[in-house]
């Protein structure tokens, strides 16, 4: 059968985009249907935006401590509509080139909400395409629980494009996206408290960067509530609301943000028409190639709820674009030592095994740690503690993890990640030179176990 297309991708976010482009670089015939934005959550109401904020909140802390450093300043303010205006402009900026990218690589673009309507068929726009392989790339969206009032409360979608800063901000929730916009509001002025059900926000991450994460926000005047969920949320005549706990508490503010988890995007994809299965969580389903239980589909990225970060998205896509249209160069994700960071402030950077999963994984531990007060801050008041942290495995001496809780903990870590990748061990870095003086430094002169 001749088909109008050899790959249809349902979804133009990071992970759609490179298997398209790819896809259509190793001579196949692409078309993309995106209903939204060009570049996916990352780019319009994700990371991009996000850290972009996030730059923003931490110009607080840089005019605090400039005094220590000889400067004067003269009293600061902040005008939220500026920075929201100016992060718009850079997103359509991008926009345009995710736009570019996948015109100039030959795939035909599709704006419109597409639905399949077959095993080989979508439709889109009243128009009907067959292909001989469809990608679902349609990525995840904020899930809000629905207690009484939730309609009044926020995701991240929204937070974006707030027409003002927030007075009093409630945040909910104890994953990193909830940890990052805490302190975003935060540093940008609002009264922000941070409410989370469990004992200690950042579950599945090391228990001591939870920690002392935990010690460093609370230095900087974040209200953190733990074991601590709203019931109920009411609007006060005065538009501002009033959230109330289970524990029966009241709190008032002018914004309650969620950050509970997010869905995959399926809605009106028109699965029913097709064999694809869903997971227990409500993912689809899909084996080590991707495929799912139709065979000509496909699924990546988000919305199979495996490792869900940008990076991830976009190595998925490589591996398909290159199973089906250029096999001799195939090889498969390996999710093994994947780093990431939370831009918290300060941020977590990290990478590996945490030391409670090498503990469980029958690893016989050691742990090196540092804490320590960094070199930019030793003129100022300020009080912050950076954390580095490395778990090895004491009988292979193999390096098992690395933590960081600190200034640039991202960029430091990114680095180290190829030296765990490569299966560096504890002597591989006790043998390198550091860089004097930085911080980073710390990584390579920890000598002495901490006590078990």
């Amino acid at each position: 059968m001749a088909y109008d297309f050899d790959l249809y991708v349902i979804g133009a976010g990071s992970g759609g985009v490179r298997a398209a482009r790819f896809a259509a670089g190793f001579g196949a015939k692409v078309a993309v249907a995106e209903s939204r934005y060009l570049g996916g959550t990352c780019v319009n109401v994700g990371c991009v935006p996000k850290k972009l904020l996030v730059y923003g909140a931490h110009y607080a802390e840089d005019f605090e401590q400039a005094s220590g450093f000889g400067w004067s300043l003269g009293e600061a303010s902040f005008d939220w509509a500026t920075l929201i205006a100016n992060k718009d402009r850079e997103i359509n900026r991008l926009n345009g080139i995710y736009r570019n990218l996948l015109v100039n690589s030959g795939v035909t673009l599709h704006e419109g909400h597409a639905r399949l309507t077959g095993p080989n068929e979508v439709e889109i726009n009243g128009q009907r395409f067959t292909a001989k392989n469809i990608l679902i790339a349609t990525g995840g969206w904020p899930q809000i629980p629905e207690i009484p009032g939730h309609e009044h409360a926020i995701g991240s979608n929204e937070a974006f494009f707030l027409k003002e800063l927030p007075k009093r901000v409630l945040v909910v929730g104890g994953g990193y996206i909830a940890v990052e916009f805490a302190g975003i509001f935060q540093g940008l002025g609002a009264q922000t408290s941070l409410l989370y059900r469990g004992d200690l926000f950042l579950r599945g991450f090391d228990g001591a960067v939870r920690k002392h994460l935990q010690e460093e926000l609370t230095k900087r005047g974040l209200d953190l509530q733990f074991n601590a969920d709203i019931a109920r949320i009411d609007k006060q005549a005065d538009g501002s609301l009033k959230a109330t706990l289970k524990d029966g508490r009241v709190l008032e503010a002018d914004c309650v943000f969620y950050a509970t988890g997010r869905r995959p995007m399926l809605d009106n994809l028109g699965l029913e028409h097709t064999g694809v299965k869903l997971d227990k969580r409500g993912f689809v389903e899909v084996d080590e190639l991707y495929q799912t239980a139709e065979p000509s589909i496909l699924a990546i990225g988000d919305v199979i709820g495996r490792v869900q970060l940008t990076p991830v998205a976009l190595a998925e896509g490589m591996a398909v674009a290159r199973r089906l249209f250029k096999p001799e160069q195939y090889r498969p994700v390996d999710y093994a030592m994947i780093p990431t960071a939370v831009f918290s402030l300060p941020n977590i950077g990290t990478v590996g095994l945490s030391e409670e999963q090498a503990r469980a994984d029958g690893h016989n531990v050691q742990i090196f740690e540092s804490r320590f007060r960094p070199m930019k801050l030793t003129l100022t008041e300020c009080q912050e503690r950076t954390l580095m942290k490395l778990v090895v495995d004491a009988d292979t001496d193999k390096v098992l993890g690395c933590h960081m809780v600190g200034p640039d903990a991202g960029e430091i870590v990114q680095g180290l990640a190829i030296a765990l990748k490569a299966g560096a061990t504890k002597q591989h870095f006790d043998e390198t030179i550091g860089v004097h003086p930085t911080a980073a430094e710390e990584f390579v002169t920890m000598r002495t176990p901490v006590a078990d």
